[in-house]
């Protein structure tokens, strides 16, 4: 069932890759867990090794259940990877790594879609199972790949881009065309239209953010929304703490600084949290028309987490 406006607000975060997880794990604990949803990424789903992988809806999925595999980044705690190393015994290449739990869940995706189930539905039995109580919903049902184009013509997914080849420097481009054609997934706008609070969370603003804003219909949520919407800088000192956003920025000409995401996000937000180490552009953030917050933003454990979503949640209620 969709969120009611009640005396809890319903606090809606957009989401995508291992820097949202360990920001929404700051809320889920507590009182904000039953009304908080999180619509999460899928551009960067794709079969691998026969199986549906969404990998956004799976790091947010294991990391709020609390077994997330921390070292590693991804997977699950403990987890073996005796199929894919065997996979690689049999010639297959297995530059995507699944543990043998993680191949289940994905398994288990597949059989359900292959069934006739959706993409939220499968989602929901995922993390219900693994005991999550936030609502996760798949920004679209629809087949949404992220491309990255390169230099010479090249044009490859965009787990290929990062997994595959490493995040190379040559970008000239991100094609989000299968995005702005998908229909958002069931749920989301309802969930929007019913928020009390909006979060972008500290994810890459360009293949994390972006395919989710593309989806028709989603923006103009946000922005016909009253509720206040807050975003996190991913950038701190100028470099991200995870992932290629330095690269993406750079090669589609924005700045890599928490000013330059602060731009990108000026007319969809109203508070912004950037990081004490890049206090010095918080005059130029605030010059845009933000709200803003100097804090140190870097999600050590569950306490850091909370520390920032209860800043965040701050800063919203003082533009309520």
């Amino acid at each position: 069932m969709p969120p009611t406006r009640s005396e809890s607000p319903n606090l809606v975060a957009l989401a995508g890759g291992v820097g949202a997880a360990r920001f929404l794990r700051g809320l889920e604990p507590g009182p904000h867990a039953e009304r908080l949803t999180t619509i999460v990424n899928t551009g960067d789903d794709r079969v691998f090794y026969g199986v549906h992988v969404s990998p956004d809806i799976d790091i947010v999925s294991y990391t709020l259940s609390g077994r997330v595999d921390t070292s590693r980044g991804y997977g699950l705690e403990g987890d073996s990877f005796r199929v894919i190393e065997q996979l690689g015994m049999l010639g297959h290449e297995i530059w995507f790594r699944l543990g043998d739990l993680d191949f289940a869940h994905c398994q288990h995706r597949t059989l359900r879609l292959a069934g006739g189930a959706g993409l939220a539905t499968v989602t929901r039995e995922i993390a219900s199972a693994l005991g999550v109580r936030s609502r996760i919903l798949p920004m679209s049902e629809d087949p949404c790949p992220t491309v990255v184009e390169l230099s010479g013509g090249r044009r490859i997914h965009f787990e290929e881009y990062l997994v595959r080849d490493g995040a190379p420097d040559e970008v000239i481009g991100v094609d989000l065309s299968a995005a702005q054609a998908a229909t958002p997934g069931p749920g989301v706008l309802d969930a929007i239209a019913v928020a009390d609070v909006i979060l972008i969370s500290p994810s890459n603003p360009v293949v994390s953010i972006a395919p989710i804003l593309a989806v028709p219909g989603i923006r103009d949520a946000v922005l016909a929304s009253d509720a206040p919407v807050v975003a996190i800088s991913p950038i701190v000192g100028g470099a991200p703490v995870k992932g290629p956003a330095d690269r993406l920025l750079r090669g589609l000409g924005h700045e890599v600084s928490a000013r330059g995401v602060a731009a990108l996000y000026r007319d969809l937000v109203d508070g912004y949290i950037l990081d004490e180490r890049d206090a010095a552009l918080e005059a130029d953030i605030a010059a845009l028309g933000l709200r803003t917050h100097v804090m140190d933003t870097i999600m050590r454990d569950t306490t850091t987490s909370q520390r920032l979503a209860q800043a965040a949640l701050e800063l919203a209620a003082e533009g309520a």
